[in-house]
């Protein structure tokens, strides 16, 4: 029977950049157990459904579509196929968002998600500020089914609707204390980890420069806005300085801050309206 170290080699093989972390994973994934408990489980032998799990994340399958859950924070998130899976950086950004929302001290804030894909923002949010009222938006079909599963839990709002539409969310005008994003906006051709490639097209690439969601989205997330509100979006670690353009060129957002994440890239930028 394969055993953790030998699911370690053989994910190292097929290039899997956290091989024993996965290979651990995987293991507590078939004892029902979590991570660090398989410390206390050395001498218990792994089922057949082992080899074939270590298999599937050879062939560079997600981890994440292997478990059936990816971590947004100290959240569990249902994600599969059809949907993109949340990645670490985008919890800091969920962080920034929510500490400036607490330092608006609003009694029930109105925070909106564009671009929700699984719900992980959204439901972040309002797993960090539970008197939030949350609402989540997302066009396409699947990632809006994986997004009812994890949303529901934790009492956001979910509508489906196209975030480049000035028609989407028209009831939100000037209300929102935060609006955050992680959208589509990876420039095309860009080479990517065969585990990207199994998300779905349309969640990671956006035009040549990336920035074609972005440019489109800009404005909404501006008119949605109360004075003194905040917006925040993820963007390709290329673009920081296009993001910050267009976010000027609104006209009524300061503190405009570009943020990197923990390997030094920048990763999000924010800013804050300050006029109509």
């Amino acid at each position: 029977m394969t055993s953790i170290r030998q699911a370690a080699a053989t994910l190292a093989a097929a290039g899997v950049a956290s091989p024993l972390y996965d290979a651990q994973e995987l293991a507590a994934h078939v004892l029902g157990c979590t991570r660090m408990e398989l410390f206390l489980r050395t001498e218990e032998e792994l089922p057949e459904e082992y080899e074939q799990l270590v298999a599937r994340r050879a062939a560079r399958e997600p981890l994440q579509h292997i478990l059936g859950t990816a971590p947004m924070g100290a959240l569990e998130l249902e994600v599969g196929p059809g949907v993109f899976v949340p990645r670490p950086e985008t919890e800091l950004l969920g962080a920034w968002a929510a500490e400036a929302v607490r330092a608006m001290g609003v009694e029930k804030p109105c925070i909106i998600d564009l671009c929700t894909g699984s719900g992980a923002l959204a439901c972040y949010l309002a797993d960090a500020l539970p008197e939030a009222r949350v609402t989540a938006v997302e066009l396409d079909e699947q990632a809006y089914s994986w997004a009812e599963r994890n949303t529901q839990r934790f009492g956001v709002t979910l509508i489906r609707g196209d975030v480049t539409d000035p028609r989407v969310l028209p009831e939100i005008v000037g209300e929102a204390d935060a609006v955050v994003s992680n959208p589509p906006y990876v420039p095309e051709g860009t080479a990517v980890d065969p585990e990207v490639e199994r998300d779905p097209h349309h969640a990671v690439f956006s035009g040549v420069t990336g920035m074609d969601v972005i440019n489109e989205m800009v404005p909404n997330m501006v008119r949605m806005l109360r004075v003194g509100g905040v917006l925040a979006i993820e963007h390709d670690d290329a673009t920081a300085a296009l993001v910050m353009d267009v976010l000027r060129v609104q006209g009524v957002l300061t503190e405009i801050t570009s943020h990197q994440d923990l390997a030094g890239r920048d990763r999000y930028v924010t800013a804050r309206k300050t006029s109509e």
